[in-house]
Formats: structure tokens, C-alpha cells, sequence
């Protein structure tokens, strides 16, 4: 039996702030597990909701050097859904009220969390043949596989994996700093391993020094081999283009399921989509402050509210959508001017514009379930997975730019 970890930094239901948090939860479960054998390793963060965190039980603690400091590592597990999750402890580190802050302060999180990971699976009696990092957070684990953990016989059999959600988050800061705080010989930082313009990069670490690249669709890892989709890193994707692949995203057809969800008032499904769907709507309509009309076009956002997502079209026509008989819902968090301008409108339009700046999973349903269309002009997407979701609850959706 293969026996396959992922580590990465957020995953449904424990955290999530984008589509790596579905991808990271989802995928595990549907594994044959006659043949897989696939558990995941996360942070465990203060705000991870209490339902969850009382679940967890410890396994066992040891402490690891990170820069100039000791550091405290708990571990702890929990099942769900058949998979084994492992959360690694350290309040210093992940209590706040939300996953990420300042990258400068991240930059320090995750290169802890990289190496109380690996520090963590020789004790915890599983020995992967294959280690799957996710997204720049985990970019360092392939590094310190092929440096500080290579006298492990566990790591030297091991086999890592990189998978890149999205090429523009790439863990970037102060080369100096990124040596002090990782404990990384000189030797790592040159323009051929971790260093990129004059700065540390942990992606491009994790991209040198994985065994295999991945990417969340066969698009997407033609496009990051170009200067405009590459992110500077273009250069680097072709020269790992024998080991890049492009494996497209999914949903999770239990989670997002209208004629079962627990989230929705409603359920429905395509023979009575027409007598149940818009009741749902009504619902919204009154929940968010709405005008209560079932013939007004509801038109549903539900995203990072940030520049790669579009809403600089939107800003552009937000005043001439709002003249027409329309309602827009949006959820979501990113950019502050992004945020204000959303606050502004449900301003301006009261009962016209509804501005959410959070995010809520049930919220998220229930936008899905009650909208007529979904609009997300993305001028890029490396898979997006908020229109498969909308589409799977019979919301049309108007997407990237590009199409």
C-alpha cells in the first residue's frame, strides 16, 4: 500500500481562505483506499473552531531549534470523514484570529511549520513514500528533505511533491533574513535554488528541490512557462517542464450537492430546480436586508477580493450594473480598497448591494444555492473552482476575462 502525506496550510473543514483549503480537504477521502493509504498534516490554529479542536487528541510534543529559539512542537490527530489528520501546536506561532498576517511574519510561521512537519513523522509511526507540499507555505519541506533530513532513511526514500495552487503567492522576503530564520547554508541561496532578484523565495525552493511539480490544470502549466502567466518563475517552470504536470481541480460532489446540503433551506435538484431554487433566493433576500423579489436577477461573488479576481472591471461598472434591476451579493475578504469599495456600494445601493467582508462556509452555500448567475471576471484562474460550485447549483457563471 502507497502511503502518501499532504502538508499544507489550510484544509475544510478545520480553515480555509481560498480554493487550496477545498482541494487540500476534499481530495484524500476519494482515494481508493485499498491502495492508498493518505493523511494530512496541518497547522493547528487557535482559530480553528472548537467543534474541531476538542476532537483532537495528542500524540506527543518535542522541542526543535528555529533560528535563535527553542520552539515547542505539540502534535496532535483526528479523524474525519476516514482520513487521518495530524495538527502541529505552537500558540507562538498560530494563535490570531485568521491563518495568515504580515508575510514577514508568515515567512517565519510556515519555515517553523516545515520543520516541525517532517520533524514530527518519525515519531508518529507513519512513514510516507510520498510527501505532497501545497502552495508556497510548504515550499521549504522539499529543501529540508535533501538537506538537514537526508540521514533519515525515511526521507532519503521518501519522494516529495510540489503543487502549485497559485504562482503569485511565492513566500518572498529579505534574503538575509530568510537564511537567519532557516537555518539554510549560503550554498541554497543562488540564483539556481532558493534566492530570485536579490530575495528568498520558499515556492522556488519547493520547485528546485521537489521530485515532481504539479499544477491545478493542464492550462495552467502550459501558461506559468510564459513571462506573462510566470510570475518571473517562467523561466524556471521550463526548465522543470519534464517534471510539470497539469492535473485539473475538482469539487467535492458530497460537500457541494444541492439535493442533500445542510447549509441550504431549500434542497433541490434538476427535475425540481425550477419549484425550489428560488426559494432560496427569498431566503437570502431577507437574511442579507434585500428587497424580497423573486424576479430580481440575484448575482453572486464569492472570492478573494483581490486584483487577480477582476474587481477592477467591477469598480469600472459597478455604478451602471446597479442602474439596472439587479442585486449583488458578495463574500469574501482581500485587499482593503477592494473591501471599501464593496462597502461603499451596499452603501450607495442599500438593498440593492449586499457587502459580506468575511468569509462564512455557510454563507458561501447559500449564495450558490440562491443566486441566478455568478460573476467572477478573473483576469487569470489556475483552475477556479467557485464556478464549478456555482455551476453544480444551477448558477450560471460569468468567469475569467480570457473566455
Amino acid at each position: 500500500m502507497k502511503k502518501v502525506l499532504f502538508i499544507a496550510s489550510e484544509a475544510v473543514p478545520f480553515i480555509k481562505t481560498g480554493g487550496l483549503a477545498d482541494v487540500v480537504g476534499s481530495l484524500p477521502k476519494y482515494f481508493d483506499k485499498n491502495e492508498f493509504d493518505v493523511r494530512v498534516m496541518l497547522p493547528k490554529y487557535l482559530c480553528i473552531p472548537w467543534q474541531y479542536r476538542e476532537k483532537m487528541i495528542y500524540k506527543t510534543h518535542f522541542y526543535i531549534d528555529l533560528a535563535w529559539r527553542k520552539q515547542y512542537v505539540g502534535v496532535f490527530e483526528m479523524e474525519y470523514n476516514g482520513v487521518i489528520f495530524y495538527f502541529i501546536d505552537n500558540e507562538f506561532y498560530f494563535a490570531g484570529p485568521k491563518p495568515y498576517g504580515y508575510i514577514h511574519e508568515d515567512i517565519e510561521k510556515f519555515a517553523f511549520f516545515s520543520k516541525a512537519a517532517l520533524s514530527a513523522i518519525p515519531v508518529l509511526g507513519f512513514e510516507p513514500d510520498i510527501i505532497h507540499c501545497h502552495d508556497w507555505q510548504t515550499g521549504l519541506i522539499p529543501v529540508y528533505m535533501k538537506e538537514r533530513f537526508q540521514g533519515n532513511e525515511i526521507f532519503r526514500r521518501a519522494k516529495s511533491i510540489m503543487t502549485i495552487h497559485n504562482l503569485k503567492f511565492q513566500g518572498i522576503w529579505n534574503l538575509k533574513k530568510i537564511q537567519d530564520i532557516t537555518g539554510l547554508p549560503q550554498y541554497f541561496f543562488t540564483p539556481d535554488k532558493l534566492e530570485a532578484y536579490g530575495d528568498g523565495n520558499y515556492l522556488k525552493g519547493g520547485i528546485v528541490y521537489a521530485d515532481m511539480v504539479t499544477t491545478v490544470s493542464q492550462s495552467y502549466a502550459e501558461e506559468i512557462k510564459t513571462p506573462f502567466y510566470g510570475e518571473n518563475l517562467d523561466g524556471l517552470m521550463r526548465a522543470r517542464s519534464n517534471s510539470l504536470v497539469g492535473i485539473v481541480n475538482g469539487i467535492d460532489y458530497e460537500e457541494y450537492n444541492p439535493e442533500t446540503d445542510k447549509r441550504i433551506p431549500h434542497n433541490y435538484n434538476a427535475v425540481t430546480f425550477r419549484k425550489e431554487k428560488y426559494k432560496n433566493k427569498l431566503d437570502l433576500q431577507k437574511e442579507l436586508g434585500l428587497e424580497v423579489n423573486k424576479d430580481r436577477m440575484m448575482i453572486g461573488i464569492v472570492s478573494r477580493l483581490t486584483d487577480q479576481k477582476g474587481f477592477d472591471l467591477i469598480a469600472y461598472m459597478m455604478d451602471q450594473m446597479c442602474q439596472d434591476s439587479i442585486q449583488l451579493v458578495v463574500l469574501g475578504t482581500g485587499e482593503p480598497k477592494y473591501e471599501n469599495m464593496f462597502r461603499h456600494f451596499a452603501w450607495k445601493y442599500n438593498g440593492k448591494v449586499s457587502a459580506n467582508i468575511y468569509y462564512n462556509e455557510d454563507l458561501s452555500h447559500k449564495i450558490y444555492a440562491a443566486c441566478d448567475a455568478f460573476l467572477m471576471p478573473s483576469l487569470f484562474e489556475p483552475c477556479g473552482l467557485s464556478q464549478l460550485m456555482s455551476l453544480r447549483y444551477g448558477t450560471d457563471c460569468q468567469g475569467d476575462r480570457r473566455s
